[in-house]
Parts: structure tokens; sequence; C-alpha cells
């Protein structure tokens, strides 16, 4: 492939590096130029321009992109991954149902490894998915690549990454008796378990509890084989605290095998991996009685799935394993927040920037749509179903207020502006009242986003799973405004400098939720006097 300067008048064909708008006409990025966009360059007395010019061994972005995808997914689709149609290089892969997504580390690293130009990013291996939820992306880096670099890239990933569905677990439970335990721990214990197969489409076909030694635990598993379950599931009335301990010797007079003690994941250090008769028993940690994410979930959702859990994978598990002292980690299994209007949220908008990079005008005093920008932004939060809403303020406080008269917003100065975004989201949430679910964190300078999109954003938080962080995406694309289940409050206040939440985003994959949207509005914020300009086309001055 040639890039750089092209001659405009022999320019038809190539592909356009950047974006130029001819006489009120947009031509975008990526175009490829016909007779028509060279004249019309011309007669603007653009001689030249920046493209690239596909050579014979070159391969269209988007050419390019779906053959990866579909070499990823093996040549034989499997069920359970849906490809989506290929868009300025990148095609994205979705999961087509609930379950677990397997990824061949080694080859999709190798094929990463191949040709700069050519990247797949996916999900981390093991990923717990929903229906929808994007598991994998390819994405051509230049306009075209090289056809025998992206063969070799094919040959390579193909087949790196499945989705195992989840299939209905049948359990049978055998819980041991003390007398320090009380008959309703023991109850809950079993609706715990319950609720967890549950997600899964399974459940408990038999409880059977006994005395706390081995024999009773024995005769209990071997009982259990009149109802045919899938799994058993031992909880003691004491924690399992060696391999010769009641639990385990009770499993090895049945007939089992003990495979593995211990985990490297806390909550869940207690874990007891065996097998009998082909079909995996587990000695359940103290910590399963309880519905926060453990190890336990760790191992029961790949049991969901089919996939064989051995000592090694489990041993594997130490890397993200640090459960206990991650204050964000979400609670899976505690159920719904509240259904679809039931959700309280609030709303914060962040509007305490300095606007450096306009060159001198505050940008949210400059008018879009014939109203100071974070005036605007302010009615179409208040349009929504998000309330309170609270606006920061920082440089030229009084100023930005003003421009606020008469809005039922809540106004909180942060003297701290100076220090970054993170301060200013620290003030809005310590201003939100305690009774609300979740926050919408919202930019003040994207003139774009309306009162439709914050109120679909809040129906995809009331549907989802207690914790979730419910993000817009474009094409693929992360954007704003994003919301936070209160949850994440004091993570999200403790983050410093002007990151805001991502770093959270990525420590919690399995709570984020994406809802795509047709518009751009959500990528599109003014941070300088180009894209201000590009806005007052839009939506007037």
């Amino acid at each position: 492939m040639k890039f750089g300067p092209v001659a405009t008048s022999h320019a038809e064909g190539a592909i356009l590096a950047h974006s130029m708008t001819v006489e009120g006409r947009r031509i975008g990025k990526g175009t490829r130029l016909s007779r028509d966009d060279c004249d019309a360059l011309l007669e603007a007395g653009h001689d030249s321009v920046v493209a690239a010019v596909l050579e014979a061994d070159d391969v269209h972005e988007d050419e390019a992109a779906a053959k990866l995808a579909m070499a990823l997914a093996g040549p034989d689709k499997p069920e359970g991954l849906r490809i989506e149609d290929a868009f300025t290089g990148r095609v994205n892969l979705r999961s087509d149902g609930a379950g677990i997504l397997v990824v061949d580390k080694g080859a999709v690293d190798a094929a990463n490894a191949i040709d700069e130009a050519i990247t797949i990013a996916t999900l981390p291996e093991y990923a717990r998915v929903e229906d929808g939820r994007m598991v994998a992306t390819v994405k051509m880096i230049p306009f075209a690549v090289d056809a025998g670099s992206l063969n070799k890239v094919c040959e390579a990933a193909s087949g790196a990454i499945r989705l195992k569905p989840f299939r209905p677990l049948k359990a049978g439970l055998v819980a041991t008796q003390l007398p320090s335990l009380k008959p309703s721990v023991m109850d809950k214990t079993a609706k715990l378990l319950a609720g967890r197969l549950a997600v899964y489409g399974g459940s408990v076909v038999k409880e059977i509890r006994c005395a706390h030694d081995a024999g009773a635990v024995a005769k209990a598993i071997a009982d259990l084989d009149a109802a045919a379950p899938d799994l058993t599931v031992v909880f003691g009335a004491s924690a399992i605290v060696d391999r010769r301990d009641e639990v385990p010797s009770g499993i090895e007079r049945a007939g089992g095998e003990v495979l593995h003690f211990g985990m490297p994941v806390d909550p869940g250090n207690l874990l007891l991996l065996a097998s009998r008769k082909g079909k995996p028993v587990l000695g359940a940690p103290g910590c399963a009685r309880s519905p926060k994410e453990n190890g336990f979930d760790w191992v029961l959702e790949r049991l969901a799935a089919g996939i064989e859990v051995s000592p090694a994978d489990v041993a594997g598990m130490g890397v993200g394993g640090l459960l206990m002292e991650i204050p964000s980690r979400p609670q899976p299994r505690a159920g719904k927040v509240a259904p679809k209007d039931g959700a309280k949220i609030g709303a914060v908008i962040l509007a305490a920037g300095r606007s450096s990079r306009m060159g001198g005008p505050h940008k949210l005093l400059e008018t879009v749509g014939g109203q100071p920008l974070v005036r605007r932004s302010a009615e179409a939060i208040l349009a929504s179903k998000a309330s309170p809403v609270i606006v920061v303020t920082g440089h030229r406080a009084e100023d930005v207020a003003h421009a606020l008269d008469g809005l039922d917003v809540t106004c909180v100065h942060n003297p701290d502006y100076t220090q970054g975004l993170s301060t200013s989201l620290a003030r809005g949430l310590s201003a939100l009242p305690g009774d609300i679910a979740g926050a919408a964190i919202c930019l003040a300078d994207m003139p774009g986003v309306d009162a439709a999109l914050i109120d679909r954003l809040a129906v995809a938080f009331g549907d989802a799973a207690e914790g979730a962080i419910v993000v817009p995406t474009v094409e693929g694309k992360r954007g704003n405004p994003v919301i936070w289940a209160r949850r994440y409050f004091k993570a999200l206040s403790s983050v410093s400098g002007d990151v805001g939440g991502r770093a959270l985003i990525g420590e919690n994959p399995s709570s984020v939720v994406e809802v795509a949207v047709d518009s751009d509005a959500a990528l599109a914020d003014i941070d300088t006097p180009e894209a201000l300009e590009a806005a007052r086309k839009s939506y007037g001055d």
C-alpha cells in the first residue's frame, strides 16, 4: 500500500486518509474517492490529498477484517458466536447466548505478533458472558493489509475463541450437621446454592443432611445416586482443613477421588475438587454460604458450561483471584437492583474544566443551538429519568452557575478542579442522596447527548444484575455518559488525575453492560474550536 500525498487529479479510487469538507459537503476518512469527489476537491483548491493507494497484494481493511473474524471463530463457525458486518476495518464478534468464553491465549498472542497492522482483542479467558456481549474484535490498523500476512494471521488464530453455552446443571447437595450450626443457616445455604444454579437454568435435585463424619458423608453421597445428579456439592458444618478431614475422607469412602484441595482465590481458599463415577464433586468453602462472588462461583460456572475443571485449572486462577480486598467487585448472584422503572438514577454533570484546548474561550459558555453549552447539557439531562441532577463547577464557577439560572439543578463547587476530573467526580458523587441506586456521570461538553439516551441507559441499568456499569457504544467504541451502580461510588471517588472510571471498568468486565447506539452523540465532545464549529453546524449557533 502506498500512503502519502496524491495529486487530486489522479486520486480517483484512492482512499482518503483524513476527512475533508468541501462546500458544506463532508468527505469522510476512508472514502474511496470518486471522480466527482476529486473534481470538487480540485475546484476548492486542493491540488493534492493525503490518501492510500492499494497495490496488487493488498487486501482492503473491511475485507481483511471479515476474513480474520471468520477464521477466529473457526472454519465451521461454532454456535454461540455472532459475527457482525465489517466497518472501518473492524469486525466485532458477539455472544449468541449466555456462557463461558474459551480463548486460546497462545494462538491469539501468536497471531498478534505476526503483523502490527492486524490486531485481535478478546475478553479474558473464561469470561462469563450474557447474550449479546461483545467477546472479541478484530481491527486492521491501516486501510489495507498485506495478503500474505493476513493469511498467516488467519492460520495462527483459526478457532481461537469459542463460546461454551450454559446448560442446566442438576446438583445433589450433602450438608453435614453439628450442634453449633443452626438449621436456618443450612436452609439459607441450600437456597443460595439453588439460586446460583438457577442462573444457568439448573437446580438442586436432592438434599441430604447428615452427621459431620466420614461414614455419614459417604452414605449420603451414595444415596444421591438415585437422583442422578450432574454434580455433587458437600457443605461441611465445619471447614475442611486437610485432605484427611471428614468431608474428603467421606468422598473417598464413597468411591471418589480427591483431585485438589485449596485454591489461589480469596475468598474461596478452602475449596475441594474431587471426582466420582466420572462426575465432579465439590467440597464447598465456607464463603459459598454467602452470595458474594468467590472461588466456588468460578468453578461452578465452568462446570455449568460443560468445561472440565482440572487441578491445573484451579492452580491457574491466582492472577485475578484476589477478590477479598476489591470493594468494586460485583455480586452477580444477588439478583436485580429493581425492575425497569424502580432503580432510581441520579446524575452528575462535570462542568469544572478549564477549556485549555479552546485557546481562550470557555467552551461551556459558548452557545450551541442558541444556548450556552452547559445549559443545553443540563436541560437534556433534566428531561430524563435521572434525578437529582448535580452540576460540579470549577473554572469560572459563577459564570457557569449563572448560565444555569432557573434550572432545577444543584451546583457544587470543586475548589480542587485543577487537580483533574477525578476531584470533580468525588465532589459530585458525595452530593447525591443515599437512596439512589446509581449515577449517570455526564460530561457537560457533549451537545448530542439527550434525554432519550439517558433513559435508554437507565432502562438497561434497571434490567441488569446488581452492580452494573452501563456504557453506550458506537460501532463497538465505548462512550459517555456511563451509569455506575452505587457500590462503585467509593472506588470512583478514590481515583486520581483525569482518568475517570476507565480503570474500574477494566477491573470489572463481567459487570459492564454495553448499550449499542446508532448516533455518534455518545462519542462527540467539544475540546477544540474546530469541534465547536462542527457542533454549531449540526445544532445551530
